[in-house]
């Protein structure tokens, strides 16, 4: 029998310390364990998605404006694609790991186990409300856990989605969904979970992680920062223009691996900038306004804290604005000063700083002055040039000659460094963030030395000291 989702009462703690007892009674009976039971699930998952993919674009084009192929691309097939992998992959990626054995403990042989960890947090933003609930559902669930899913409140449509269809495709007694604000996730962070997996802003996760410290439970931070482009001057500026529109004006900016600001040569500033503009009316038209191929701002509270970054700035392109449309043309910012708002913070919208750069070391100076970001995109078609940059820098990921593209190879692991985030997910990687490795050494009892024993003499320890 379906369990509805927990929404937003009086006094929230009673009920979420009442469903985390309830999913951690399923844990402990050993109902998530087999490796048949985790297939049906993911079959679950995958059922959700092919029965209800118009009801999901709807959900995703209401709370963000999404396009249809957007919505699909990057929400719908994503995870479509990590299901299909978990599945085909599951009985070799939980296939206990033989691993040597050393003198010391012979006879006996040595492997890694991985188990479950038990019930685990999933707190999913607003930007990609879908995919960052569900993917980190695919690994929990390929792992064997019981798993919560606290939806973004900031994208209520996805969220009321996500919880009406969670209890129809999988068991209520081993996945829930919380849905609320602030109330709610305070309760949740209140509970001892077995893992926490947070998406969202540097700020929160500090909050996120201090909680989860209380009862020592790990976390995976998946947070952003302001991912840098450089532009060499022997980049190929026409192909290099399309793939950074196409990956900062995708749902409107709001992508935590959107470029947030470009670092590009002196030799080609210029021309960038008019294949920047091209490509833009090439995208959206004339009105980027009426295109259905643009997504809207979340909420007015973003749409008023990007519109003040633009005080003062030397707009190319773009700038306006509708608030109540929720709507900011992509705007092109040029000779952008290192003291502006639009360096200060995350932008996390449709603005574009475009800083001129004397040299390829200038520009790795300024990238390495900041915390390290999610992730780093360089375009050259030198690869000595591209390969130093990846040397002399730290991010999260990286791609050479295009943007966020990485994130689709299930077998790269997707994370951050320092600011932008610690562990990762993804393929394999989701399912071993979910999992405990076991080691676990099996001895006979045919065979019992005499040299691990009292007493301790001489010999014994010249044949110890030889062994280790």
């Amino acid at each position: 029998m379906d369990t509805p989702a927990v929404t937003s009462p009086v006094d929230p703690s009673a009920e979420i310390a009442a469903l985390n007892q309830r999913l951690r009674a399923t844990f402990d009976r050993g109902t998530t364990r087999p490796l048949s039971w985790r297939k049906q699930q993911l079959d679950g998952l995958s059922r959700l998605l092919d029965d209800n993919e118009s009801a999901i674009v709807e959900a995703l084009r209401a709370d963000l404006g999404k396009p249809e192929l957007e919505a699909i691309g990057t929400e719908v097939s994503f995870v479509r694609g990590e299901i299909d992998l978990a599945r085909a992959k599951l009985h070799k990626w939980a296939r206990p790991e033989r691993v040597s054995t050393s003198l010391i403990a012979q006879p006996g042989r040595s492997r890694i186990v991985r188990e479950p960890l038990g019930v685990v947090l999933i707190i999913a933003p607003w930007n990609f409300p879908l995919q960052l609930a569900l993917a980190p559902l695919v690994g929990a669930l390929a792992a064997g856990n019981c798993a919560v899913l606290k939806p973004s409140e900031l994208s209520p449509a996805t969220s009321a989605l996500i919880a009406e269809l969670i209890p129809r495709y999988l068991p209520a007694d081993a996945v829930a969904v919380v849905e609320g604000g602030v109330a709610e996730a305070t309760a949740l962070l209140e509970q001892r979970w077995d893992h926490i997996l947070f998406t969202g802003s540097p700020r929160v996760a500090r909050i996120v992680m201090a909680a989860a410290a209380k009862h020592l439970t790990p976390v995976t931070l998946e947070l952003g920062g302001k991912c840098p482009v450089i532009v060499d001057r022997k980049a190929k500026l026409d192909v290099a223009a399309r793939r950074i529109c196409w990956g900062k004006f995708s749902n409107a900016g709001q992508v935590c691996l959107a470029p947030d600001y470009l670092l590009v040569h002196d030799d080609v500033y210029e021309p960038l900038i008019a294949e920047l503009e091209t490509c833009l009316r090439s995208f959206y038209g004339p009105d980027p306004k009426a295109s259905p191929d643009y997504a809207r701002i979340i909420n007015a509270r973003h749409h008023r804290r990007l519109m003040a970054m633009l005080d003062g700035a030397s707009i190319v392109v773009g700038g306006e604005g509708d608030e109540d449309a929720r709507y900011i043309a992509p705007t092109l910012i040029r000779d952008v000063d290192e003291d502006s708002p639009l360096m200060a913070e995350e932008i996390f919208g449709p603005l574009l700083p475009i800083v001129r750069v004397g040299s390829v070391d200038e520009a790795i100076t300024k990238v390495n002055a900041r915390p390290k970001p999610l992730a780093l995109y360089v375009f050259s078609e030198d690869r000595r040039v591209a390969d130093e940059v990846l040397a002399r820098t730290s991010s999260g990921g990286a791609t050479i000659n295009h943007i966020m593209i990485h994130v689709a190879i299930a077998s790269l692991p997707f994370g951050g460094v320092g600011e932008s985030g610690m562990g990762a997910y993804h393929g394999r990687h989701g399912f071993e963030t979910f999992s405990h490795r076991k080691a676990v050494l099996r001895k006979p009892t045919a065979i019992d030395p005499e040299i691990m024993y009292p007493p301790y003499t001489e010999l014994k320890a010249k044949l110890v000291k030889k062994l280790l």
